[in-house]
């Protein structure tokens, strides 16, 4: 299966976005899912699967439980595809910052005059 299409089922990516807060068990992944998107335990251990066939996760067996881990390989081939697209958003990300300096200099230099 193709990054894209691991990464296009908004579950998969809200799971991803758990586990780049740290390693979680399946039942705390199980949980929060079936709370946002009101799926089955089933399902959400079919999200697993794929995100696990995929390269995206790994996991780890400690007793019972199953623990879930982001594995950045993939992420890295995503982030390395989009590089040739970054020259579209940075330049105006840049040009935001300039602006929201001059916004501070400029509240900075009126604060000031008032103070004076």
């Amino acid at each position: 299966m193709h990054a894209f299409d691991v990464l296009g089922d908004p579950v998969r990516r809200r799971i991803l976005e758990l586990l780049a807060e740290g390693e979680q068990s399946s039942g705390s992944l199980t949980e929060t899912i079936r709370a946002e998107f009101g799926i089955s335990q089933p399902a959400v251990s079919q999200h697993l699967r794929v995100l696990r066939e995929g390269g995206f996760a790994s996991v780890r067996a400690e007793g019972a439980r199953r623990l879930y881990a982001v594995d950045a390989g993939p992420l890295r081939e995503v982030d390395a595809w989009l590089e040739q697209f970054r020259g579209f958003w940075s330049q105006r990300l840049d040009a935001l910052g300039t602006e929201l300096a001059r916004g501070k200099r400029a509240r900075r230099v009126r604060d000031s005059q008032r103070e004076t």
